[in-house]
């Protein structure tokens, strides 16, 4: 595991500070009792170069839980309903968060029953035109199978409405739909049930991902 590149990620009360538009209201918001949301919850479904996949949202029950509960969300789409304690558990979650995309990777493999899944690192400070269209290309491959992608951020991003998401102490996120042929992806975000999804370009996750990674 490379803890240089892939850092240990946890919404920290210190990291909500800066969030920006991403936590509305107080910390209280992010870390209430996990809630479901139609917001997320669309038809599967293919045209005209894109696709959703149906969510049962749940916001994260802590805040140190992103890890687990972004894992909970992706594996929503195939209809699993995953105990977010006994993910977290396997995760080897601590208050601290979960350590990288490389502990969650093999939980989601494990409750898929096959490989489906693999680690994949952006080691540098910024995403290059090649891991940007790595990116695109295994989100699309991803959804178009029914599985959604598990990310690793760190930073501040900006959705395509404008909206700004800031974790200066890392956050895990799931990708659950695309379209533009995959340069736009949807994006649903356990922190704040009041912004459980949003639209972000491929090129902006990429570099939110930037010095961490993703499972796909």
């Amino acid at each position: 595991m490379r803890t240089d590149l892939i850092r240990r990620t946890a919404l920290t009360a210190a990291g909500l500070a800066f969030t920006g538009g991403a936590i509305a209201g107080p910390v209280t918001a992010a870390v209430a009792s996990p809630t479901q949301s139609p917001a997320v919850t669309v038809a599967q479904d293919r045209k005209g170069g894109e696709r959703e996949l149906g969510v049962r949202y749940e916001a994260q029950p802590n805040f140190y839980y992103c890890g687990p509960a972004a894992a909970r969300n992706a594996l929503s789409v195939q209809g699993k309903n995953i105990d977010v304690d006994a993910m977290a558990k396997l995760m080897g979650t601590t208050e601290a968060g979960t350590n990288s995309i490389n502990d969650i990777t093999p939980v989601l493999n494990k409750e898929t029953g096959r490989d489906a899944y693999q680690s994949v690192e952006i080691r540098d400070p910024a995403a290059d035109d090649t891991q940007t269209d790595k990116l695109r290309a295994d989100i699309v491959t991803a959804i178009d199978e029914g599985h959604a992608v598990v990310a690793n951020i760190a930073g501040t991003a900006t959705d395509t409405d404008g909206g700004v998401h800031s974790f200066e102490g890392g956050h895990y996120v799931s990708v659950v739909g695309y379209r533009d042929d995959g340069h736009t992806v949807k994006i649903a975000d356990s922190a704040d049930p009041a912004q459980a999804s949003y639209w972000m370009t491929t090129e902006a996750l990429a570099d939110w991902i930037a010095t961490r990674g993703y499972a796909a």
